[in-house]
C-alpha cells in the first residue's frame, strides 16, 4: 500500500488536491489484485488513515490540501521498545497526544505486554518488567492506537524510527500499513529555528520544556508536541494548509526561497 499512498499523494499535489475518478482508478488499479477493486482500495485507504474523501461528482480529494494547518489534527507519538529492530523487538510503551488548534484534545498512553525486557532498557527508560505484566497485548495496544490515530497526521521526533517500527508492527498483526501523512519534528525544527543539535533531550533543555522524565513514551510525546509548537510560531506566512506544512517540513533552502519570492 505504501506505493499507493505515495503515487496518490503526488498526483493529488499536481492536481490541486483533487483527482477525477479515472485518474484515481488509473493509479490504484496498478496495485489491485483479482480480489480487490478501486472501491475496496478506497475503503482500505481510509481505514489505514490516509486522508482521502470521495466527492459527489465522481471526484476524490486529499483533505490535507484543504484543511488550514491550525485546524488539522496531529497525532504526536512516541514509543519505547525493547530493541531497535521490529523484526526481533517489540513496542513496550506507547504515548500520544492529539493536537488541534494549538490544544491537546485527546491523549493515549499504554504499556504493552512483553515477556523479555533487557536490563539496559530498564536503565534507559525506568520501565520495569513488572510494569508490563497484565498490560494489553501487542495486537490490543496497536489496535487501540490505530483507532486513536484516525486520519490525523502522524507526528514524531525522528519520525522515521517510530513510523517504521509501528508500521512493521501493524503489518505483523494484520492491521495494514500506516497511511497517515507523516511529519518529523526534527525536520520541521531544522527549518524554523536555530539550534546546535536537534535531539529531543537537547531541545528540552534549549526550549526549557517542563517534563516528568525523558525516555518515557507519553512524556516524550508531549515534549515533541512542544517542539512542534515552537516551530509553528515562526512558520512562514505562505504555509497555510496542512499539506503545505508537510511539504515545507522536507523542503530544501532553494524551494523555500522560491516559495517566499512567489508569496
Amino acid at each position: 500500500m505504501q506505493k499507493v499512498f505515495e503515487e496518490l499523494t503526488t498526483a493529488f499535489r499536481k492536481n490541486g488536491g483533487v483527482l477525477h475518478e479515472d485518474q484515481y482508478k488509473h493509479i490504484v488499479n496498478k496495485h489491485t489484485t483479482l480480489l480487490e477493486d478501486a472501491d475496496i482500495i478506497f475503503i482500505l485507504l481510509q481505514a489505514s488513515g490516509y486522508p482521502i474523501s470521495q466527492l459527489d461528482d465522481e471526484q476524490y480529494r486529499l483533505e490535507t490540501c484543504f484543511i488550514p494547518h491550525e485546524e488539522q489534527r496531529y497525532c504526536v507519538i512516541d514509543i519505547e521498545t525493547n530493541g531497535s529492530k521490529p523484526g526481533t523487538s517489540q513496542v513496550i510503551e506507547i504515548g500520544a497526544v492529539m493536537l488541534q488548534n494549538g490544544e491537546v484534545i485527546d491523549r493515549f498512553e499504554t504499556f504493552v505486554e512483553c515477556a523479555f525486557l533487557p536490563e539496559y532498557i530498564t536503565k534507559i527508560t525506568g520501565i520495569e518488567p513488572t510494569d508490563l505484566i497484565g498490560a494489553p497485548t501487542r495486537k490490543e495496544a496497536l489496535t487501540r492506537l490505530r483507532h486513536f490515530m484516525g486520519d490525523a497526521i502522524f507526528v514524531a521526533h525522528n519520525a522515521s524510527f517510530d513510523h517504521g517500527f509501528l508500521n512493521a508492527s501493524f503489518d505483523r498483526f494484520g492491521l495494514g500499513h500506516i497511511g497517515n501523512p507523516t511529519l518529523c519534528t526534527i525536520d520541521l525544527a531544522r527549518r524554523t529555528f536555530e539550534s546546535e543539535r536537534y535531539g529531543l533531550a537537547y531541545l528540552i533543555d534549549l526550549l526549557e520544556i517542563e517534563t516528568a522524565t525523558h525516555h518515557r513514551a507519553f512524556s516524550d510525546a508531549v515534549c515533541a508536541a512542544k517542539v512542534m509548537e515552537k516551530s509553528l510560531e515562526t512558520l512562514p506566512e505562505y504555509v497555510t494548509t496542512a499539506d503545505e506544512l508537510l511539504r515545507f517540513s522536507v523542503s530544501s533552502k532553494k524551494e523555500r526561497r522560491l516559495q517566499k519570492d512567489n508569496s
